[in-house]
């Protein structure tokens, strides 16, 4: 039998991964669809944050009717 020491941080780290590994907020899949680059949609290429197009894309499931950003 395993000590509760043990198995109840082992039981938390599991789930913390099971559910961290099921919430993704950008996917391949989107970029391969759109064909378009992360920061289409994100503040960043590394960040969570969307920016306006992303927030709309979230919505509608499209990039259609949605004002893509300015290249800088």
């Amino acid at each position: 039998m395993i000590p509760s020491k043990i198995a109840v941080p082992v039981a938390i780290l599991i789930a913390g991964f099971t559910i961290g590994s099921t919430l993704s907020y950008g996917k391949a899949e989107y970029t391969k669809k759109e064909k378009k680059a992360c920061v289409t949609c994100h503040v960043s290429a590394k960040s969570k944050e969307l920016n306006d197009t992303g927030r709309c894309y979230d919505k509608n499931k499209s990039l259609d009717g949605c004002k893509l950003p300015e290249k800088k």
